[in-house]
C-alpha cells in the first residue's frame, strides 16, 4: 500500500493506494499516530484504494474517535466495493463519507 500525505496548516490529506489490510494497517496507524496531533481536518482519498479489511476499519475507527475530539474527518472517493464494506459493517453511520463513486 502507498500512503501519500499532504499537510496544509491544520489540515491533513491522506491518499491511500492498494490494499488496507492486516499487513498494511499498522503502517497507516503509524503514519496517523505521528501526524494527527493538532490536526483539525483529516481527509482520506480512497480513489486508488482497492480493498479494506477489518484491520483497516479498526484504524479508521480509531482515527475517527480522535478527530471527534479535535476536529473532523472525511473519506472521499470510495469505490463501490469499499462502500459495500462500509454499508455491511455499519460504518456508513460512523464515518463521514463523501463523493462515493
Amino acid at each position: 500500500m502507498n500512503i501519500d500525505k499532504k499537510q496544509n496548516g491544520d489540515s491533513l490529506m491522506i491518499a491511500l493506494e492498494g490494499r488496507l489490510d492486516t499487513t498494511t494497517a499498522p503502517q497507516l496507524e503509524s503514519v496517523l499516530r505521528a501526524s494527527i496531533a493538532g490536526i483539525k481536518e483529516l481527509e482520506f482519498d480512497f480513489s486508488a484504494l482497492e480493498y479494506i479489511s477489518s484491520a483497516g476499519l479498526r484504524v479508521l475507527l480509531s482515527a475517527q474517535k480522535v478527530m471527534n475530539k479535535q476536529g473532523s474527518m472525511i473519506i472521499k472517493n470510495a469505490s463501490d466495493d469499499i462502500m459495500d464494506v462500509f454499508e455491511i459493517t455499519g460504518f456508513t453511520d460512523i464515518l463521514n463519507i463523501e463523493n462515493a463513486t
